[in-house]
């Protein structure tokens, strides 16, 4: 039998939220999910009514799928959409007009893979998939190591698609900075063994090029617009990473991402109900709120 706080607690899901240029009519997150339905990058009238529909669900926050920025090897399948391009940014502009026409809000997920294994369709890039160290696991490399201009242009293609994103309308960006791809490659140590500015021993030195990311797409849209980060402790590459392993650790990583202008961190781990760390019940997106202030958003595996 269900108590006045469980159903208290559940009822919270309801609630408005409000947060810069974020005004949602509840506080439930569509979560990103790969689809590979707009061919050659595009997104299609099919993507439009996909989404569209959620927005008609009354989901308070739709995220996309990840949408990849202008980098040449940013993705691994053809069938990504791209944020970049008119073709593709007309495509963009389409959903989320159509979004908002049914009641809805919606952020893009800004995403550059990495360094990547091949896709089981045989399709490679043009340009060789590129990384902090051009490792895909741990000692087994899978692409090339990025020069400092290489990272520069990368930093400047976040910021151009974050500042595409406002020009178009959405609500709020997406930084993919979780689960093994480029951001996440940069914060393990696994894959980022560089001995310049954007590598480092600890995890808060290795989060240089994050923050940097962060701070020129925070310029590209001024103070006003709200910005997500996903993070996860855990890669596709290796379940059981832990990037942070303590909660010193975690508000010594978290923090300085913060002051560069994450305003929600959208914390993925497997098990949502899992502690994140011994001694308290927290998950990772309480232990993320606590050690940071900021507002979490908390996802994982249902079942």
């Amino acid at each position: 039998m269900k108590t006045l706080a469980d159903l208290e607690k559940v009822e919270a899901l309801f609630r408005p939220f409000d947060l810069k240029s974020l005004h949602l009519r509840n506080r439930i997150v569509m979560a990103p999910m790969t689809r590979a339905f707009s061919p050659q990058g595009v997104p299609t009238d099919d993507v439009t009514a996909y989404y569209r529909r959620r927005a008609e669900g009354e989901v308070g926050l739709i995220l996309s799928e990840g949408t990849v920025i202008d980098r040449p090897a940013s993705s691994n399948e053809p069938n990504i959409p791209h944020f970049y391009g008119d073709q593709a940014l007309a495509g963009w502009k389409k959903v989320i007009d159509s979004v908002h026409q049914a009641g809805g809000a919606m952020a893009p997920q800004l995403w550059h893979m990495g360094v990547m294994q091949p896709s089981q369709s045989g399709w490679l890039p043009s340009q060789p998939f590129e990384g902090p160290s051009g490792y895909v696991m741990p000692g087994q490399t899978g692409g090339v190591a990025m020069t400092d201009t290489d990272i520069a242009d990368t930093i400047a293609a976040f910021a151009k698609a974050a500042a595409d994103a406002k020009r178009l309308g959405f609500d709020s960006l997406e930084i993919h900075g979780a689960h093994g791809y480029l951001v996440d490659q940069f914060f393990w140590e696994g894959l980022n063994t560089r001995t310049d500015a954007f590598g480092g021993k600890t995890l808060a030195e290795r989060s240089r090029f994050g923050v940097e990311v962060v701070k020129a797409m925070r310029a590209a849209v001024g103070d006003d617009f709200a910005i997500i980060l996903r993070l996860s402790q855990w890669k596709q590459q290796d379940f059981t990473v832990q990037l942070a392993k303590t909660p010193q650790e975690l508000e010594a990583w978290l923090n300085p991402l913060a002051d560069a202008g994450v305003d929600i961190f959208h914390c993925s781990q497997r098990r949502f109900w899992e502690a994140e760390f011994e001694g308290s019940d927290l998950n990772f997106a309480g232990w993320a709120k606590k050690v940071s202030g900021k507002a979490t958003i908390t996802v994982g595996s249902i079942g």
